[in-house]
């Protein structure tokens, strides 16, 4: 068996293993260094057992990664996140929205996508922001007597907006990876991110308006004076809407690094959590500990995704897949189609960790060959990551919401009710294919 069909072997081994359900980040590493030491061995290697190039790699890799600055951004976001969630910010959020948003069509649910995309510039952890809505916005839309498929949908969908909304922890993993500037990357998927959100608040408006039942409103009993809504919405929108836009708009401005931006931010997040009394001890070791945790799990990643990345293209694999695909003569629209058709497909048993370290990696390199902007491409693998999180039967957003939700809400309902922003999604990445400008126009104008 020659090197590259080896290389495809232990790639195909690593998809095996990870739908067995063994740590990804785990296997990325006992994968890269099994085929790495077959790959680095010498005639001489059964005198040297631990002699092998790979295992100076393997602790080079991690020192890169530890240094790399770039993912120090990652941490201290997350930290924003975790004592933003902590403080019963977003629970405020909600229900002031709401209120505010009374006399449009599904004012619950717009509520809660308008939740979901602000909660998610302060986050962008799926799991998280799913979570959350599903115990605050799910019961008060089912008491009302919203339709089910629309309420769990809605949540769904809206949770997964943080993968592509800025800060964005996928956007940070995807620059570290394709060696592009975060900053300009954030531009770049600045209005798809409000393209996207703003499509699936037409879908629920236009949903409700043809059928009213399907998303009642709530009774005028339960609607405060106007002018206490008016007094709820200073205290709890403006606070977080002008944290969240300094951390943004300091980046975009070249102000400030996502890094030093991100170091504010959590700064921003214990201040608001103490104005709110909600800054207890307990809920900042919580925040400390989550993040922590999700950090080195990132960092992990990491550390195995560029040793495996590295054996495998010793081994001539990234060559062989390369070599077929240029082999196929296809026009770069043609290429750019079959990348995310493969990424889509990927969605359903992977998640967006595996599939943005371990397969995209593989098409960065032929970007050049096709023209193809690493920046549009990040943007659109971005898009394209919602569908992971919102196909059937592997959709996480469906499973992150079924276990918090009431126990006569089936999980096919919330599948039937994900289907329509799976299409949505598919319809944005069409507009973004034909208009091109909705992604590369900010930072163009931005940074020239």
């Amino acid at each position: 068996m020659s090197d590259p069909h080896v290389a495809i072997l232990m790639l195909g081994l690593f998809i095996l293993i990870v739908l067995l359900g063994f740590p990804i980040a785990f296997t990325l590493i006992a994968m890269g260094l099994g085929f790495g030491y077959y790959a680095y061995s010498s005639p001489d290697q059964m005198q040297h057992l631990l002699e092998n190039p790979i295992f100076n790699l393997f602790v080079q890799n991690t020192f890169s990664v530890m240094s790399n600055d770039v993912l120090v951004a990652v941490p201290l976001f997350l930290f924003m996140g975790y004592v933003v969630e902590r403080a019963n910010i977003v629970e405020r959020l909600f229900y002031t929205i709401q209120l505010a948003a009374r006399h449009v069509p599904g004012s619950m649910a717009v509520a809660a996508l308008i939740t979901c995309a602000v909660f998610a510039t302060a986050t962008g952890i799926i799991g998280a922001v799913v979570t959350l809505m599903g115990l605050l916005a799910l019961p008060a839309m089912l008491k009302v007597g919203y339709d089910r498929k629309l309420a769990t949908g809605v949540i769904c969908a809206g949770g997964t907006l943080g993968i592509l909304i800025p800060p964005s922890i996928m956007l940070i993993v995807y620059a570290a990876i394709a060696q592009v500037s975060p900053v300009r990357l954030y531009a770049a998927a600045l209005f798809p991110g409000i393209l996207l959100a703003s499509m699936y608040m037409v879908y629920v408006i236009t949903r409700a308006s043809i059928n009213p039942k399907l998303a009642p409103k709530p009774p005028e009993e339960d609607v405060p004076p106007l002018g206490v809504i008016a007094w709820q919405l200073l205290t709890s929108f403006v606070p977080l809407a002008v944290l969240i836009l300094g951390v943004l708009g300091s980046i975009l401005a070249g102000i400030a690094t996502p890094a030093e931006a991100a170091g504010v931010g959590s700064f921003g997040g214990l201040v608001l959590a103490a104005l709110y009394r909600a800054l207890t001890w307990q809920r900042l070791k919580e925040a400390v500990f989550l993040t922590a945790r999700t950090s080195a799990m990132v960092c992990w990643l990491f550390v195995g995704s560029w040793t495996f990345a590295s054996v495998f293209s010793y081994l001539g694999g990234h060559d062989l897949i390369a070599e077929w695909v240029l082999e196929m003569k296809l026009s770069p629209v043609e290429f750019l189609i079959m990348a995310q058709l493969i990424i889509f497909l990927l969605g359903w048993p992977l998640e967006w960790s595996e599939i943005i370290i371990i397969f995209v990696p593989i098409f960065l390199p032929m970007l050049p060959t096709f023209g193809v902007d690493p920046l549009f491409f990040g943007v659109l693998v971005a898009l394209n990551l919602q569908t992971s999180f919102l196909t059937p039967p592997m959709a996480m957003a469906a499973y992150y919401l079924k276990g918090i939700a009431p126990p006569y809400v089936q999980l096919m309902e919330i599948f039937k009710g994900i289907m329509p922003y799976l299409g949505i999604v598919i319809l944005a990445m069409v507009l973004l294919y034909l208009f091109p400008q909705i992604a590369l126009w900010l930072p163009v104008y931005l940074f020239g």
